[in-house]
């Protein structure tokens, strides 16, 4: 039986609940919870993304972090 993970249209194969918004008012949330409780502001981070306008970077304590380009938020 072949194991099927789902990729994330924000965060690719590391899951949402793994990575943290680094910004703003939603900073210190994760991607999982930031989608399920506000599912606009989650349309537009994937938009973002899709402009190549915020990345993940690991950061010092090993968590995953969301960054975005503040100028063009």
């Amino acid at each position: 039986m072949a194991y099927h993970q789902e990729i994330s249209p924000l965060t690719g194969i590391i899951e949402e609940d793994k990575v943290i918004i680094d910004f703003g008012e939603h900073e210190g949330k994760s991607v999982l919870e930031v989608a399920d409780t506000l599912p606009e502001f989650y349309t537009n981070l994937v938009e973002k993304k899709n402009l190549g306008l915020c990345m993940i970077r690991r950061s010092r304590d090993k968590m995953f972090r969301l960054y975005v380009n503040r100028a063009d938020f």
